[in-house]
Order: C-alpha cells, then sequence, then structure tokens
C-alpha cells in the first residue's frame, strides 16, 4: 500500500531553517525562521507564563479531559481579549484548537460543511499554509490582489475590486493585522472599506489572528476583527496564542463562529463540538490553562502585557533602525516601507536570485520571495543586514 504514497514537496521555511544551520560563517543572519527572537537570538518563556505553570503546577489535582471544545473560562477569556465588548459573547460559538493552525483547519472544515462549493478568496500573497490546507481539503481559491510591489503597501483599489467578485457563501480570509508574509496592513479607513464591500457581496468573512499584540498593541491590533464581526451578520476568527504568549511549543488557539442569529450559534457551537471530536477529540489544555490563568489575574496581566508591549517596541525599533541605516548608507528612502510595516515580517522586495546572492555571499537568510523575520535582527547586525542589501543591488 505504502509504495503509492509521492513525496510531498519540500516546505521551504524547515529546508532554510537546515540550511542556516549547516551554514559555518559565524557572521550568518537569519531572518526566515518564523517565530519572535529577541538580541540574545532566543524565543524566551515570558514572565507572566513561568508564574501561571508554576501555579498550575502546584494547584493542579488532575489531567484529565476538559472538555470537548475546552475549558469554558478560556473560551470566554480569549472571547474577550479578541472580541471586546464589539460582539455579545451568546452570539459566538468558540473551540479551542492546537494552535492558530488548528483553528484554520477546523475553520476550513467549517465552510465545506457549510458550503461545499464555498470558494475561499485568498490574498496574494499569504502565508503558504493557507493554500497548502485548502488544497488538501479541495476547496477552491480564488486569490485577490493585496500587495503593491512598487509601492511595497496594500493595493487597495486592486483589492477591493477583486472582493467585489465574491457571492453569498464566499468566504474572504483575511489577516486581522500584521500581514504575513508582507507586514503592510490596511488602515482603519481601509478596512471600513472592505467590511462594506463584503456587506454588498453577502460573502463571509474569516479572519487570521495569529499576530495580535505584536502590530500596533493589543486592543488597536483587535479593531479590525472587532468591526468586522460587529459590522456583518457571520465571521470566522481563528486566534494563535503562540506569539503574543511565546507559548509556540503549546499548540494554544481557538476558532471562533460569530453569528448574529442565537439560534445559529447553538448549531455553530455543536458542528465545533463535532470537528473537534472527529479531528483529536479533546484539544489540548496546558497552554489554555496559562491563558486563562493569566487574563483572569490582574498582576499576571498587567505583567504579560508590558513584556509583550516591550517586544513589539523592539521589533518597531529594529525596523525603524533598518529603514533609516539603509536610507543613510543609499542616499534613498526606498526602504521606508519597512518602518511602517507592522508584526515580525516584511517582505523586502528581492528576487529570487538576489536572495539566493544574500544567502551565497552574504550568509543572510530569508525566504526565497523576500520575507524577512525582522525578529531576527538585533542593533549589531542591522548594519551587516543593510550592506549586504545594498551590495545585492536590491
Amino acid at each position: 500500500m505504502f509504495e503509492a504514497l509521492h513525496a510531498q514537496p519540500v516546505d521551504q521555511i524547515l529546508a532554510l531553517m537546515q540550511a542556516f544551520q549547516n551554514d559555518l560563517r559565524p557572521h550568518k543572519i537569519d531572518l526566515g525562521v518564523g517565530v519572535y527572537r529577541n538580541a540574545e537570538g532566543l524565543t524566551p518563556v515570558m514572565r507572566a507564563v513561568k508564574a501561571a505553570e508554576h501555579r498550575i503546577w502546584q494547584s493542579q489535582g488532575t489531567k484529565s479531559y476538559v472538555g470537548m471544545v475546552g475549558a469554558a473560562d478560556y473560551l470566554d477569556a480569549m472571547a474577550e481579549l479578541v472580541l471586546g465588548p464589539a460582539v455579545p459573547r451568546e452570539s459566538v460559538a468558540a473551540a479551542a484548537t492546537p494552535g492558530g493552525t488548528g483553528a484554520l483547519r477546523q475553520g476550513f472544515e467549517m465552510i465545506r460543511m457549510a458550503n461545499p462549493a464555498a470558494r475561499v478568496f485568498v490574498s496574494d500573497p499569504t502565508w503558504p499554509n493557507h493554500l497548502a490546507m485548502l488544497s488538501y481539503l479541495g476547496i477552491e481559491t480564488v486569490p485577490y490582489r493585496y500587495f503593491d510591489t512598487a509601492s511595497r503597501g496594500v493595493d487597495v483599489e486592486g483589492m477591493l475590486a477583486d472582493l467585489a467578485k465574491a457571492r453569498p457563501g464566499d468566504v474572504v480570509l483575511l489577516h486581522g493585522c500584521c500581514h504575513n508574509p508582507t507586514g503592510a496592513d490596511l488602515t482603519a479607513s481601509q478596512w471600513n472599506a472592505a467590511i462594506a464591500t463584503l456587506r454588498e457581496t453577502g460573502a463571509t468573512p474569516m479572519i487570521d489572528l495569529a499576530y495580535q499584540g505584536f502590530g500596533d498593541g493589543l486592543e488597536a491590533d483587535a479593531q479590525a476583527t472587532r468591526k468586522m464581526a460587529a459590522a456583518l451578520p457571520e465571521c470566522l476568527v481563528a486566534a494563535s496564542c503562540s506569539k503574543n504568549f511565546g507559548i509556540y511549543r503549546e499548540r494554544t488557539g481557538v476558532l471562533m463562529a460569530i453569528a448574529a442569529d442565537p439560534a445559529a450559534r447553538g448549531l455553530n457551537q455543536e458542528t465545533l463540538a463535532f470537528l473537534n471530536r472527529l479531528n483529536y477529540s479533546f484539544p489540548p489544555d496546558h497552554g489554555a490553562r496559562i491563558v486563562t490563568l493569566i487574563l483572569g489575574d490582574a498582576t499576571l496581566r498587567a505583567d504579560w502585557a508590558a513584556e509583550l508591549e516591550q517586544v513589539r517596541l523592539s521589533m518597531l525599533a529594529l525596523r525603524s533602525q533598518l529603514a533609516t541605516t539603509l536610507r543613510d548608507m543609499s542616499g534613498s528612502d526606498r526602504f521606508g516601507f519597512l518602518a511602517s510595516h507592522r508584526g515580525m515580517f516584511s517582505r523586502l522586495g528581492a528576487s529570487a536570485e538576489q536572495v539566493a546572492t544574500l544567502r551565497r555571499d552574504h550568509a543572510v537568510y530569508m525566504v526565497g520571495d523576500s520575507r524577512m523575520n525582522i525578529a531576527g535582527l538585533n542593533v549589531r547586525n542591522v548594519p551587516v543586514l543593510a550592506r549586504a542589501i545594498l551590495d545585492t543591488g536590491i
């Protein structure tokens, strides 16, 4: 039987990570990794997370299952964090998932169950795993224009024109903040225009909120999701705790289905439980316990929010330093977009050949489409990267 299996495409990021590890040059720079790293190159355990884990270790008396869709207090805490007062809790069906990726996968499964003919409109570009999962599930994807390669910003006119082609029963996948891989986000007025377009078409939004707190702050990063969920009759939200709590390996996420019709909420909740049962029976709870304890304790929450803000500001400072260094070295403002982008990633705009040259001649590693992780930088290697970028002719 197994001889009928076919080799799967190599994951670009995993291959890049291996190539970086094999590179013995001491000045190498890793801009391909998809996790936050501090100035020492570590992904630290946050102070509040350590404190919460210690409390859990002291007080937890069982490792039994907590429920098919996870613990109710976790779901309530995440609904409050993501949606705030924008949507009544009784309108929200929710299920704990193994990370944001698990939430996305369950959301795509739910879409297919609700409408096997649904098309999912996906930004061009987007996180590659979006497309991989949708393709595996046999769901048709429709690209919509998003990134303007000339300005390194959002092609709003193209985006809205493409989204206007959606129909009732279709889904539009949006990045709630810190667009991956480009770093280019919609402004508040552009979000309003997108909401108006979706209202006209009758399509359902699905928001991938993987980086809340990494862009303009916890509340600011949630505003687009809240406006979208409050303004339209239906909405799906896939949220991750991997980045903003730094608990990547704990695989902690949530899928929320918002419906204006209270009757639909019950059916949505039953569907989420059904999907959890089929895919992994019960979701993991350790990361969810950590998040619930932090969000429910005023002292821990304040410390977590303060440390998260330090992380956000450190990335903004690196963006500003890189943009300024490139301007000073080149005498041009053509890299100014780096300071205006948000989150861990920016798409530099280099060709595949230039990316290969950066790797070969300068030991600078980034994904082939020139997505680079700003968190892979520090104040010492920013000038090194800037010189490599200019020497490569980008």
